[in-house]
């Protein structure tokens, strides 16, 4: 054999050799792990569920890791998911989502059952949950505004008060209505937002109250008092 024709044979071997260890790197391990993952839904979130869209884990290769799928409007919502191409899951391991060179551009470790978080810079902290175990999403700003009443426990509304749409600083303006009992008045209310899905009114000293959604469409200070204090549709 020419001497030339042997390089050849060897550098094609070589090649081939080293195609077959990058497949072998790409390939993720199929644990029960990963297995669990595959065949449902998953949320993908910010910390304050604002921003979610839908991921679907496969068990069938990529050209890195294992294939997923990313609904059609997330890129637009995390850009950064367009360059995502697969996923690897092994036992007692992050789960990573990888580029086409095999990095990791996220690390997700379980924080609880089938709830997992990354930090990523500019994002805070990221979460996948299954869909079927997540709550409806927090309540947007336009979803609570319009008049509403305070109520001290189960008796008569002590305030009335609306929630506008308009600016009051960085916040939304809010006014009450005459009459209100002297708690309110004390405490003098004029703006609130929305944060991590609880309903916050603002004095101006930049006080707050907080409440939470409960049942029924209610919202009730947090923490608790003593009667509660609801704010509820009049």
């Amino acid at each position: 054999m020419r001497p030339h024709a042997t390089m050849r044979t060897i550098g094609g071997a070589a090649l081939v050799a080293l195609g077959l260890v990058a497949s072998a790197r790409a390939q993720a391990p199929l644990t029960e792990a990963a297995k669990a993952m595959a065949g449902g839904s998953w949320e993908f979130s910010n910390a304050d569920r604002d921003k979610r869209c839908t991921v679907a884990f496969r068990t069938d290769a990529a050209a890195v890791g294992m294939k997923l799928e990313f609904d059609s409007g997330c890129a637009g919502r995390f850009p950064f998911v367009a360059d995502i191409v697969g996923w690897t899951l092994a036992e007692n391991d992050f789960l990573r989502m990888l580029d086409a060179k095999g990095n990791s551009l996220l690390e997700f470790s379980e924080v609880e059952s089938r709830i997992y978080e990354a930090p990523r810079p500019g994002e805070g902290i990221l979460f996948i949950q299954a869909s079927a175990a997540v709550g409806p999403p927090p309540k947007e700003a336009s979803q609570v505004l319009g008049d509403w009443a305070l109520v001290r426990g189960s008796g008569k509304p002590i305030c009335m008060l609306t929630l506008a749409n308009t600016p009051a600083g960085a916040d939304f303006a809010l006014t009450i209505k005459a009459g209100c009992d002297a708690l309110v008045t004390r405490f003098a209310p004029i703006a609130w937002l929305m944060d991590r899905g609880e309903l916050v009114i603002k004095n101006a000293k930049e006080q707050t109250w907080r409440f939470e959604e409960g049942d029924n469409a209610s919202w009730q200070r947090v923490p608790e008092t003593t009667p509660p204090l609801l704010l509820v549709r009049p």
